[in-house]
């Protein structure tokens, strides 16, 4: 396998192998061409526009460099200037972009070239794509299985090589639960590594900008790109620029892994997926890696506190799509609760309503104190192990879900089976720490999560653990 995509398809630009028009074409025509339901809309005209300029910069014997010339996708829940930015939603289906997003701007000013706005769960409340108002995306290998959500399409563009790399957003496993489902990287960096800044808020106290691709080292140069502190979101954090020139394929001596045994012990986990895992992990031993068995809160329990926090803060995040500011607006001009009341009810779908109520629900009087209060306490708890565990050890292994891809249709008939899929993921949303999703050995991938900052550690773990299986 290659190292790096990206500098595969640079090194073709470069020595004009191919053109860059004939790169993004191939990918537009693939766009076009897939039945998989990945993408919103195909930015074709702006695409050509762009690979036309650095066909000139080439034809003058400039060459490229960094992701100048590089097709990716964007998630739909990025502004992007110029496009109609939907969140997948009934409300917002004609909302223009007034800006671009911070992160999708930085790798335009790269040279990266956005080539389609990609399906997803709606506002990013999903675990499957199935919850959009543009229809279900399909699994990349399997027309009858969900692709995994919310970040769905951008998976699957990057799956069936119709983008070069995609960029999702993580909530609670958003990218790397569907990078599982399609067997590819997703990275969720460290929270406030890249600017949230003009992505559409689910739960802002863990959403995450990610990539997704099909290696690590193509990982870490767009997040390269993406990181820094940013002035429209103080919640960023500067981080320093990882150098993937020094990534080795040997694995350092003494790197000891953590497993959680209440992650392997659950009675919901896939026989193959703890079969996959533990092979995993027996590899890992046989290259000298120390793995220990940690405890740790039970599934049931992280789910449970991330949805009562997420959905109070979707709740509230949402409460200003109402067709005033933003948004379709169904008019009844002689009554004004009227309006809002309409504009929300045929603007979001089921599930998005269902996290509203339900929001509003834990943060009403009688109810904060016993729910949403005590949930934040949880949360600190579970800040509070990670520390713990990340002076004894330096990742921690885990699978990424507890299930195989469901059929499409299965998860709409019980919400709760679906919010239970992503209780590996969403401790450490919780947390705020750097986890990436790696195809490697387990059936949906496995993940390797480090202590907050610890990006660039992870993708080094991953890139020698890549380039030695």
């Amino acid at each position: 396998m290659s190292e790096s995509i990206i500098q595969d398809i640079q090194h073709k630009l470069n020595n004009k192998e191919v053109s860059c028009v004939q790169l993004v074409q191939e990918k537009i025509d693939a766009l076009n061409a897939s039945t998989k339901n990945a993408n919103n809309a195909i930015l074709a005209e702006s695409a050509l526009k762009q690979a036309a300029a650095y066909d000139k910069q080439l034809a003058s014997g400039e060459q490229l460099s960094g992701l100048q010339g590089i097709p990716f996708g964007v998630k739909d829940v990025y502004l992007l200037k110029g496009t109609i930015s939907t969140a997948s939603s009934n409300i917002l289906k004609n909302y223009k972009s007034p800006y671009t997003a911070t992160a999708i701007q930085k790798l335009i000013d790269a040279g990266a070239i956005p080539v389609s706005k990609e399906n997803c769960d709606q506002f990013g409340h999903g675990s499957t794509n199935e919850n959009s108002v543009f229809g279900t995306t399909k699994n990349a290998f399997d027309d009858s299985k969900v692709a995994g959500g919310s970040s769905g399409g951008s998976a699957v563009n990057v799956a069936q090589k119709n983008t070069v790399f995609s960029i999702g957003g993580d909530t609670g496993g958003s990218i790397r639960q569907p990078a599982g489902y399609n067997n590819v990287f997703g990275f969720k960096p460290t929270y406030g590594r890249v600017s949230r800044y003009g992505l559409m808020a689910y739960t802002s106290s863990s959403d995450c900008v990610g990539p997704f691709a099909e290696t690590v080292k193509d990982i870490a140069t767009t997040l390269n790109v993406m990181s820094g502190k940013d002035g429209k979101d103080q919640t960023t954090v500067s981080s320093t620029e990882i150098d993937l020139d020094s990534f080795s394929k040997d694995i350092p001596a003494g790197t000891t892994v953590g497993v959680y045994k209440s992650f392997i012990e659950h009675p919901s986990l896939d026989p193959s997926i703890k079969k996959g895992f533990e092979a995993l992990v027996e590899k890992l031993k046989a290259k000298n890696i120390e793995v220990k068995e940690l405890d740790f809160f039970d599934g049931d329990t992280l789910t449970a506190t991330y949805y009562i926090i997420a959905l109070a803060e979707t709740a509230s995040n949402l409460s200003r799509i109402d067709g005033i500011a933003y948004g379709s607006r169904a008019m009844d001009k002689d009554n004004l609760a009227s309006t809002y009341l309409d504009t929300r009810g045929e603007g979001f779908s089921e599930e998005t309503k269902r996290r509203i109520i339900a929001g509003n629900q834990v943060l009403s009087v009688g109810y904060s104190d016993e729910i949403y209060k005590k949930a934040l306490k949880v949360r600190k708890g579970i800040e509070a192990k990670f520390v713990k565990d990340f002076n004894e050890v330096d990742f921690i292994l885990s699978p990424t879900a507890p299930s195989l891809p469901p059929t499409i249709g299965e998860s709409l008939k019980n919400p709760v089976s679906m919010y239970l899929s992503d209780m590996y993921t969403v401790g450490f949303s919780l947390g705020g720490l750097p986890t990436l999703s790696a195809p490697f050995e387990v059936t949906n991938n496995v993940q390797i999560t480090a202590a907050k900052g610890k990006d660039e550690e992870i993708l080094r773990f991953a890139y020698a653990i890549e380039q030695s299986l």
